[in-house]
């Protein structure tokens, strides 16, 4: 008889420690929810600052024949690293 209630009273605390893990997760899901948002936010609001960057630099200069290759260059580069950092933000 004893041996039940030993065993009643592992069940009970195996079962508080399975709510808390319950809750834990739901809070940690809203979380990682949170950061994906913030992440769409920040990919949009990069994406539109690089559009703004291509159009002052378009705007400024009168691109020739040399000057294209080497904005083509760099635009590239730029390109590139919008890659990587969109896809070190989505890891």
């Amino acid at each position: 008889m004893q041996s039940l209630s030993l065993l009643n009273e592992k069940l009970d605390v195996l079962l508080k420690k399975y709510t808390q893990l319950q809750a834990e997760n739901n809070r940690l899901q809203g979380t990682i929810a949170e950061q994906k948002q913030q992440i769409e936010t920040l990919s949009g609001k990069l994406t539109l600052a690089e559009q703004n960057l291509m159009a002052a630099q378009m705007s400024t200069s009168v691109l020739e024949g040399n000057d294209k290759e080497v904005f083509k260059k760099q635009l590239d580069t730029v390109l590139s690293e919008i890659d990587k950092l969109l896809a070190t933000l989505n890891d």
